[in-house]
């Protein structure tokens, strides 16, 4: 979705459009591909095209994941790629993804050139800053079970594409005790 707006945009602006579309870089990617690590600075935004990213950062040696982007969304260490500081967390595909890159220097260019572009990068920062505080009041709040029903209900893709152990984590349960509610179902 805001792949297409950005290219649509750009397509609109005939003097510029070829240079700005190749600004644009497709590739596909295998499972367990690592797009940023941890600690490493995000030099690149990401639009997925096709495919299952996750986010999920190191605590004492165990992954915990807090994030799943799929088809036609937008994704970025932010903070890392608009401060040019350490990413907090990892972000690798759990299956076959076809992703656009976009690097800093591009988006930088992008933003220069169309301003506009910037209240819809605006409203992605804020729209995931509410899914953060979404996942961190679900984690005080509410039992295993609860945040268990509460993904059924808004985002049964998760439990439709990814698998048990990254769902698990996203939970902040174990395995097994996600195969414990999932029986009780």
């Amino acid at each position: 979705m805001l792949l297409n707006l950005l290219t649509e945009t750009i397509k609109q602006d005939e003097a510029n459009r070829d240079k700005f579309m190749d600004l644009f870089q497709e590739k596909e990617i295998t499972s367990k591909t690592t797009l940023l690590k941890e600690g490493e600075v995000s030099n690149y935004m990401y639009f997925i095209r096709k495919g299952c990213l996750r986010m999920w950062f190191n605590n004492d040696g165990v992954d915990i994941t807090f994030q799943f982007f799929f088809e036609n969304q937008a994704v970025s260490s932010f903070e890392s790629f608009l401060e040019r500081k350490p990413s907090l967390f990892t972000l690798e595909s759990i299956e076959p993804t076809t992703v656009v890159s976009l690097s800093k220097t591009s988006f930088d260019l992008l933003l220069s050139h169309y301003p506009d572009l910037k209240d819809i990068f605006h409203k992605i920062l804020i729209q995931r800053m509410g899914n953060y505080a979404k996942l961190f009041l679900s984690q005080i709040k509410n039992n295993p079970q609860k945040r268990y029903e509460e993904l059924l209900q808004e985002n049964p893709e998760i439990l439709q594409r990814v698998a048990q152990h990254y769902i698990a984590s996203y939970l902040g349960i174990t395995p097994i005790s996600l195969s414990r509610i999932r029986n009780r179902k």
